[in-house]
């Protein structure tokens, strides 16, 4: 069987847990070599067994500079090149218009705007012709839900830098899309209503009701449109916003 991402080098921000986990081992499977990042050695170490292979870690906070720069100081070292970026790394909580802090914004746009923007910008130098970057994006800027503005809100800007970033590097043969994930049952979705299991499970089944497809994806659902758009399958494809939401935001 022929792999679609041979010999590629590959960064995933966010990649020791839910989608990143499972966009981590797609690339491994294909043939790439894989960095992983996160804020949590623990969790990136039990990452790096889960996936085998060649897969190295690296903690980092994609919204601190200066971490960006000394780890793809690292990879420049190691392979002087990067093929693939995914800039995964995010997240976001609950918080009510009208209760909204300022820590709350904060915090949701530098790690989602702020850690996306210069993630990316810290790799260009990497980046050559033919190389792939793919943002995550989530449904949730294309449509409302209850208490979620700042975080949709964020996850449009990220859709923005897509449109936008595909013009400053116009010539450069580098390709910028999104990936925007509908209702994925990973941690990061469960643990927005909190820790127990069978409030997380209505969350889910609340969620499944509303997709056309009748049932939440799966991360590696995920991780399978993370290859088309890492591989050379996609090499006209520049500047999209691929849905992988089981129907839920094109109806």
């Amino acid at each position: 069987m022929e792999l679609k991402l041979a010999g590629k080098v590959a960064v995933v921000t966010g990649g020791s847990t839910g989608i990143g986990l499972a966009i981590a081992k797609r690339f491994v499977s294909q043939g790439a070599i894989v960095y992983i990042t996160g804020r949590r050695q623990a969790e990136l170490d039990a990452a790096v067994k889960t996936i085998g292979g060649s897969v190295q870690s690296a903690s980092v906070d994609s919204s601190d500079t200066v971490q960006l720069q000394a780890f793809f100081d690292r990879v420049k070292e190691q392979h002087g090149k990067l093929d693939i970026l995914v800039a995964n790394a995010g997240g976001g909580s609950f918080m009510p218009f009208g209760q909204i802090t300022e820590a709350h914004f904060d915090d949701t746009f530098s790690r989602n705007v702020k850690g996306t923007l210069f993630t990316v910008q810290t790799a260009l130098p990497l980046l050559g012709s033919g190389s792939s970057v793919i943002l995550t994006g989530s449904t949730a800027a294309s449509g409302g839900t209850e208490a979620f503005s700042v975080y949709a809100a964020s996850k449009a800007a990220v859709r923005a830098f897509a449109r936008n970033w595909i013009l400053d590097l116009k010539g450069r043969g580098i390709r910028i899309n999104t990936l925007s994930p509908g209702p994925i049952k990973t941690p990061g979705l469960v643990e927005l209503v909190g820790t127990d299991p069978a409030q997380q499970q209505g969350f889910l089944d609340h969620l499944a009701s509303l997709i056309p497809m009748g049932r939440v994806g799966e991360p590696d659902e995920i991780a399978k449109a993370a290859v088309f758009l890492a591989s050379d399958d996609a090499s006209f494809v520049n500047g999209i916003e691929l849905f992988v939401d089981g129907g839920i935001r094109q109806i």
